[in-house]
């Protein structure tokens, strides 16, 4: 979080000092003199009520937080901790609701307190929204209209924000941490916050309405495979198919929609990377977070204001190559980058995973050809489909359905060439037969009855042959 923090000027009670007293006085007389607003009248609609009291309520907001800005010494407060920072602008605001006699119930006083705290130190109005780890997704579109994700619907809320400057501010804020911008130069912006949730800020001109900002947030507690189980999105004999698919280093692609938790899936198999293993991260916003000790995290770089210096994707992972990684993990592959990834899969360095946009494993492998068609290269198609075949071991479907649950609907192998076809073969799928009275998907997952998976050698030399064979049972004595 940036701490814009201040050091407050105290405005005693008995006697306040002279700076505060020549900062506020004219303030308070202007609002002494200034009659109230008037108060929203009992038989007029709710919404016109509801506006009228917020219209009061930003107007307040918008006094005390000028009052606040010509008390305090921004240079002093920066030296203090969040806390003390906190408490001397709830202190000083305090003084001034006093000072300026505004009629607020105590409830309004600390909802006044901790916006104006918020705007100060934190992410002004989204901070509650931050704040609630129920909540994936923030969506606001323009100053007045912020929308949330909950358990996978989309609902709107009271959060507004004073105008599109203050939006605005708090996204330059927000992608200034990690050392970018935006503004009407450079109008699109992907960023992070501290805790890894993902930001995306398209300004004006060209978002017409008003800044956009969309947060992907992550949970504070990391999502496991045992919770996925809880959740039904796999099962317990599939999660156990996927740690060993983590565990034997399977050289692994992650395919779904957007939203339908790829990162996260991609997470819970790094669980299961062994601790002395040399692995390397590949992102356009850091998401990832690997618990092995030996991680070393890449983030690409936009151009800068001349247009240069701007580290692609693709310039990462080619360097990764010459850092002795043995796994190599690209935390979105969207374009030649592709080809890197497949190469660096064919030449030692197995367990190396990615995730991509795609409905189906059959769509996924299509979509990889495509993407290095878009590099320029100039190979055969039959040779591109010989080096995905020869790369890819497991291809792990997402989706998102349209109930908002997530499932792993597939766990597919890729089996190698005959002719031009890429072979591939399903050890899992989950089949959906309908939705209950509360309009919720049911379905199951299915074993497809492989006797043996194109990876059993693989997991032999691990010693997670037994282990394997288990699960590949277990599942099928469920299917029959």
């Amino acid at each position: 979080m940036v701490h814009a923090e201040t050091q407050v000027t105290s405005v005693p009670e008995a006697k306040p000092s002279a700076p505060a007293v020549a900062s506020m006085a004219p303030a308070a007389a202007q609002s002494a003199a200034k009659p109230q607003q008037p108060a929203a009248r009992r038989d007029e609609p709710p919404v016109k009520r509801k506006q009228a009291r917020n219209e009061a309520y930003y107007d307040t907001k918008s006094q005390v937080f000028s009052a606040l800005i010509d008390t305090i010494d921004l240079s002093q407060l920066a030296k203090l901790d969040a806390e003390s920072a906190r408490e001397e602008i709830r202190d000083i605001v305090n003084d001034i609701i006093t000072i300026k006699n505004f009629a607020l119930s105590i409830a309004e006083q600390e909802e006044l307190l901790d916006d104006i705290c918020n705007d100060v130190l934190g992410y002004g109005p989204l901070e509650p929204l931050l704040a609630r780890d129920d909540i994936a997704d923030i969506m606001v579109n323009g100053a007045g209209m912020t929308y949330i994700e909950v358990a996978g619907k989309v609902q709107e809320t009271d959060v507004r924000f004073r105008d599109n400057s203050q939006l605005l501010s708090i996204c330059q804020r927000i992608v200034s941490q990690v050392g970018r911008r935006v503004d009407e130069s450079s109008p699109i912006c992907d960023a992070r916050l501290p805790d890894g949730s993902r930001v995306n800020v398209i300004a004006p001109p060209l978002a017409i309405d008003g800044t956009a900002l969309t947060i992907r947030k992550f949970k504070k507690d990391k999502l496991t495979l045992d919770q996925l189980v809880k959740f039904g999105a796999i099962t317990p004999e599939g999660a156990v198919i996927l740690q060993i698919i983590g565990r034997v280093r399977c050289n692994v692609v992650i395919s779904g929609g957007t939203g339908s938790g790829k990162t996260t899936l991609l997470n819970c198999l790094t669980a299961y990377i062994d601790a002395d293993e040399r692995v390397i991260t590949c992102e356009d916003s850091a998401e990832l977070q690997l618990q092995q000790p030996h991680v070393v995290r890449l983030e690409t770089r936009p151009p800068n204001i001349e247009g240069e210096g701007e580290i692609t994707m693709r310039d990462l992972v080619k360097n990764c190559l010459r850092m002795r990684p043995e796994r190599i993990i690209v935390g979105e592959v969207r374009g030649p980058e592709v080809f890197d990834l497949l190469q660096a899969m064919n030449t030692g360095h197995d367990g190396s995973m990615g995730t991509i946009h795609a409905n189906t494993p059959r769509e996924c492998l299509s979509r990889m050809e495509s993407m290095i068609a878009m590099g320029g290269f100039a190979l055969p198609a039959k040779t591109v489909r010989e080096i995905i075949s020869g790369s890819i071991d497991v291809i792990i479907q997402a989706a998102r359905l349209r109930d908002g649950s997530r499932r792993i609907t597939h766990i597919t192998e890729v089996i190698g060439m005959e002719g031009d076809v890429i072979i591939t073969q399903d050890l899992m799928k989950y089949d959906m037969m309908g939705e209950d009275a509360n309009g919720n998907i049911i379905g199951e997952h299915r074993s497809t009855g492989i006797g043996r998976p194109h990876f059993w050698d693989r997991a032999r030399y691990y010693g997670e042959d037994k282990r394997l064979a288990a699960a590949l049972d277990a599942m099928e004595k469920i299917t029959s």
